[in-house]
């Protein structure tokens, strides 16, 4: 019996982790392979290819993200191969069992919960005797009946083979996210995630952990991303793997999902002192900083310790910071989340992920849906349409300000802009982002492209249509992060340079002559005019660029922004030279 294991990823860097810890299992007495798609794949693309393998059996790996174009492929591919078998596992079908085998009659078996097991055991059973009735954590048909078995109690985790070491995933380990468990489960019942299903938590054996993590970087992987829910519960353990990455990392990057408010200071210390910059990444889950919310949904936070985490770690400047939001949560209306929303932001993330309330199938929060009045999606990813004080009209209004967060925040397009902004010319962070894309959705900007140039034009036109006191010191910021973040010397601009060809002709000709105006840094490149003209720009900031990156405080002298762009290193290195009023005469 030929086996396949399959699943539709949503990118192609992404790796199915529940498809090798399945073959790990099986492999032993069958003929497994695995196979992975994205759900961009066109779907005769993907039935054509799965048919051409020629096996018996097929199981697909069910998500959210993924389950209504799975479904397309079973029908398809059923009405050209009745005979083949087509098992369904993962979250998304793990619970409402008997209705997904109702919905989706081209499906044989669903094992559902942990499917090592489960799954080896329906096989035996396949190619054996038949007694479904025995394999515990499946369900299935028989005739026209559909069964559903009691739950497998969970399985001994070190008992499952390494699923990391196959030689065929070898070749694109430094091309794509490995995603790696050392435990399973979670301490808390927060009612709105899977993840409070499962009560406690059990691990892997660290050394075996060790172990499968140096072959994973001397194998060449990139990026790890650790899937535990709270990697840092067990305080000893998380440091030991802490240190043993930092002794062996080699330039491979793991990031974490922590609470923030059970990190230890003396952890944070740890990290401050001895983690290589930009190695570590931790994904922190807020959700929401309303008391009265967490009470509800039985989250336990506490907002003033994970906050001075958060400082911490960001005052230690080793490890970014993910944080996550969720709108939507019982009792949180839009003035509540706006609240929540800039609590988070002062602390100034990396990156800033603002969600959206998903009803998901084996919840407590679905379960009560109707006691908050929760309106959702009939089909995944089954997120929130509106509830008792939170209007469908809100929800689109605050879907504009996640989508302003992430070209203008998250994408590090203009960082020192957008920070000036916020501090200067709007009341709050919220309504910076909130004005913001209002106007970008009137303008009917959501349904056309955009380039980066586009992103400073429309930022600019949305600023011109209120009253915003120093618009020339926002252009001059906006023209520094142009600069800062090209790795190329860019084909066009923005904006109109100030200066005419022949003025930057003798500004050129002035710094190669007057060494001591320039900075040393800037001297230190030797440059020629040729170099000059061909990879450096330059252009006049209406304000002491240089003053003003260091304090903050804006002096009204002009400086000259010179940004060298390195044709060796690809990266954008931007000189300002103060005090140039004698010079701009010429």
């Amino acid at each position: 019996m030929k086996i396949l294991l399959t699943t539709l990823n949503a990118k192609y860097i992404h790796t199915a982790l529940s498809l090798r810890l399945l073959k790990a299992y099986t492999e032993a007495d069958y003929d497994v392979e695995i196979k992975e798609y994205t759900i961009k794949d066109p779907t005769l693309n993907i039935v054509t290819d799965l048919y051409s393998r020629n096996v018996d059996v097929i199981g697909f790996s069910c998500y959210i993200w993924n389950i209504e174009e799975t479904i397309e492929v079973v029908k398809m591919l059923k009405k050209v191969k009745p005979e083949i078998k087509i098992i369904f596992g993962g979250p998304e079908v793990s619970f409402d069992v008997s209705d997904w085998l109702q919905r989706v009659p081209e499906v044989d078996f669903i094992v559902f919960k942990e499917g090592e097991e489960t799954f080896k055991h329906l096989l035996d059973e396949m190619t054996g005797s038949g007694k479904y009735h025995l394999v515990f954590g499946a369900g299935y048909r028989k005739g026209d009946e559909i069964i559903v078995n009691p739950q497998r109690p969970n399985i001994k985790l070190n008992t499952i083979p390494t699923p990391y070491r196959f030689q065929e995933d070898k070749e694109d380990l430094s091309k794509r996210i490995v995603y790696f468990e050392t435990s399973r489960g979670c301490p808390f019942s927060c009612s709105f995630c899977l993840s409070s299903v499962e009560v406690g938590v059990r691990y892997y054996d660290i050394e075996r952990v060790k172990a499968d993590l140096l072959y994973l970087i001397e194998s060449g992987a990139k990026l790890i991303k650790f899937i535990d829910r709270t990697f840092n519960i067990r305080r000893n353990y998380a440091l030991e793997i802490f240190q043993f990455l930092i002794d062996n990392h080699q330039g491979c990057v793991f990031q974490f999902e922590i609470t923030a408010d059970i990190m230890r200071p003396e952890v944070l210390d740890f990290l401050n002192t001895h983690a290589p910059p930009g190695i570590f990444r931790f994904e922190i889950g807020v959700q929401s900083t309303n008391d009265a919310t967490n009470i509800l949904v039985e989250r336990k936070q506490n907002f003033e310790k994970l906050s001075r985490t958060v400082r911490m770690v960001k005052e230690g400047g080793k490890i970014d910071q993910h944080l996550d939001l969720i709108a939507g949560l019982p009792e949180e209306d839009y003035n509540s989340f706006k609240k929540t929303f800039n609590d988070v932001f002062e602390m100034r993330p990396e990156e800033l992920q603002l969600g959206f309330l998903k009803m998901l199938r084996g919840t407590g929060l679905r379960n009560q849906a109707e006691k908050y009045g929760y309106v959702y999606m009939d089909h995944s990813p089954y997120e929130i349409l509106k509830n008792d004080i939170l209007s469908f009209s809100e929800i689109i209004r605050i879907k504009r300000v996640e989508d302003i967060l992430e070209k203008y925040w998250n994408a590090h397009r203009m960082d020192n802009t957008i920070e000036y902004l916020i501090e200067n010319e709007f009341e709050t962070a919220f309504d910076f982002f909130q004005e913001f894309g209002d106007f970008w959705d009137e303008q009917g900007w959501g349904k056309i492209g955009h380039q980066l140039e586009d992103l400073y034009i429309r930022l600019l036109a949305f600023l011109q249509t209120r009253t915003v006191v120093n618009l020339e010191v926002v252009k001059g910021l906006m023209i520094y992060d142009f600069f800062l973040h090209h790795k190329h010397k860019p084909r066009k601009t923005w904006w109109d340079f100030t200066l005419t060809k022949e003025q930057q002709t003798k500004l050129f000709e002035y710094a190669i002559e007057n060494q001591q105006v320039m900075p040393e840094e800037f001297l230190a490149l030797q440059f020629s005019i040729k170099d000059l003209f061909k990879h450096t720009m330059i252009e006049v900031i209406p304000f002491d660029l240089d003053r003003y990156l260091a304090t903050n405080e804006v002096i009204n002298e002009p400086s000259l922004l010179i940004s060298y762009f390195d044709p060796k290193e690809h990266i954008s290195r931007p000189f300002v030279l103060r005090n140039i009023n004698r010079v701009l005469v010429v």
